[in-house]
This record gives structure tokens, C-alpha cells and sequence, in this order.
């Protein structure tokens, strides 16, 4: 059953991690949560990299629910977060809900952000904003997928909206500047410059250090469709890289996305892809 929101209900949750490296292991020095948002005990399936899970105890967001994340890596620190499972955007009553993000990485720091796919509800009125702060030598790896519309009950993104910004800053500098606008209207989603009638788009992101032709071209090559109507494309950023998806299969946007991390990883981080367990699950 869809939810509507309430605003006498309205959850605004917020979420402060703060991790430090301590004798070659980075470690959670600081936990402020309030509901819904609560974050599992760190786990370490890879050396001293933390590994942390957030959840949304309430199963998803409706109109009015604000949720704020903050999380602040400490010099040298390593750390992975992810999701418990799917995000949900419920159709909203006319108020908008949001989530923002904001992430400081301290030098030679390295955070990645990969949460699991968001799901906008028809009729959802949603805008999330992430704002990442990279002091010298640190790095920042993250994605976003989104699938507008219950796909697999016949729901298309036909009411409501849907907004993305994303900042990375270093010193006082943009390193890349990212906005996004969904107006869900029957043109939109069918037009060739909107979702060309597919239901998902993706963002994945590398942003750190500067990467090669080689590199660039590795990550074109990594794509394997399974769909014709897919499109994607792949860019070269002053001190990064950029992959874009459109398309209608989570698992193919997933698998390639995963597949160009452990490029990265490899590459620049010097240590293989170790899938979150939650994931796994």
C-alpha cells in the first residue's frame, strides 16, 4: 500500500560518523544518530578499511521527512559505507521530502560512498543534495542509481519530481558540479534528452586524482549490455572520472558500475573490490 505523508508525522533523521585511523586500522571515534537513521556495528572483511551500514528504520521516506548525513574522515583514514537495503521515495501529499549529505575527507583520506538504489515512488516530490570537501590528497569514490516508478508493478515517474545536486569542493575550488531535474510529465520520461521511456539513470563517480586515456577506455570496455535500449558514456574529469547510465536493469547498471570500481580500486587505491556483506545477504 502507498504511503501518504502526514505532517504531523514527519520524520527528521540525522546521522554523524566520524572515523580515524588508529594503529593501521580506521575506527568510528564518534556516533550521533536519530531515528529513523541508525548505522550497524563497523565490520572489516579488508584489513584495516571500515566498513559501515545504514539503515532506515522506518522503510522509507514520505513528504515532509528531512533526513541529514554527516560523515567526517580524520587524515589517512579508509572507509566504505553502503545501505541496508533499497531507499523508498513514497508518494508525497504535495509537501517535499529531502536527504542531504554532507562528507569531509581530510588528507590522504579516502572514502566510498555506495549507497544502494533510491526508488521514486509516482508522485514522489523528492530533492537529495551531497556536498563532499576533499582537503589535499584525499579521494572520494562514489554512485547513484535511481529507478523512477515501481517497474515491476507497471508504475511509471508520471506525477510528482525529483532533484540531484551534487558539489565536490577542494580548497575553495569545484571539482565537479552536478544538478539534476526530473519533472515527471508523460514528455519527459518519453523524450530522448529525458529517460527515453527507461526507467533508470546512474552516476558513478572517481574524483582524487587524475586518470588516463587508458583508464577511460578500460571503463568504456567494462560495459557489457544486456539491454539495446541502454545508453552510457564515460568522462574524463580534471582529477577524476565520470560514468553515466540510462537504462532498465539495475543489475546491468550495478554489475558495471562494480566492475569500474574494482578498476579504480586496483588502479589507484592498490587493493581488490570486497563486496559489502550486506550486500550479499
Amino acid at each position: 500500500m502507498e504511503k501518504i505523508a502526514a505532517q504531523s508525522n514527519n520524520w527528521h533523521g540525522s546521522l554523524n560518523l566520524v572515523y580515524a585511523q588508529h594503529q593501521g586500522k580506521t575506527q568510528v571515534i564518534h556516533a550521533q544518530v536519530k531515528a529513523p537513521l541508525k548505522v550497524q556495528r563497523p565490520f572489516y572483511p579488508e584489513d584495516g578499511v571500515c566498513h559501515s551500514v545504514v539503515l532506515h528504520t522506518a522503510g522509507g521516506i514520505v513528504g515532509g521527512d528531512r533526513n541529514t548525513l554527516s560523515f567526517h574522515l580524520q587524515p589517512q583514514s579508509q572507509a566504505l559505507i553502503t545501505t541496508a537495503a533499497a531507499s523508498k521515495i513514497y508518494r508525497s501529499n504535495g509537501s517535499s521530502a529531502s536527504q542531504n549529505v554532507q562528507i569531509q575527507v581530510d588528507a590522504n583520506a579516502c572514502l566510498e560512498w555506495l549507497p544502494q538504489e533510491t526508488i521514486v515512488f509516482n508522485g514522489a516530490i523528492y530533492r537529495q543534495d551531497l556536498r563532499v570537501e576533499l582537503a589535499p590528497g584525499a579521494s572520494w569514490l562514489g554512485w547513484e542509481i535511481t529507478r523512477f516508478g515501481r517497474t515491476a508493478r507497471g508504475e511509471r515517474f508520471l506525477e510528482g519530481e525529483w532533484k540531484s545536486h551534487t558539489e565536490v569542493w577542494q580548497q575553495g575550488k569545484p571539482l565537479w558540479i552536478d544538478r539534476q531535474w526530473l519533472p515527471a510529465t508523460e514528455t519527459i520520461i518519453n523524450s530522448h534528452h529525458g529517460l527515453n521511456g527507461q526507467p533508470i539513470v546512474g552516476s558513478f563517480a572517481w574524483i582524487g586524482q587524475p586518470v588516463t586515456k587508458e583508464i577511460v577506455e578500460q571503463a568504456r570496455n567494462l560495459w557489457q549490455p544486456t539491454n539495446c535500449h541502454s545508453l552510457t558514456g564515460v568522462t574524463r574529469l580534471p582529477t577524476g572520472l565520470l560514468c553515466r547510465y540510462r537504462g532498465s536493469s539495475t543489475t546491468e547498471v550495478r554489475h558495471w558500475f562494480t566492475n569500474v570500481w574494482q578498476l579504480i580500486r586496483s588502479s589507484y587505491l592498490e587493493r581488490p573490490v570486497c563486496l559489502p556483506r550486506v550486500w550479499q545477504l
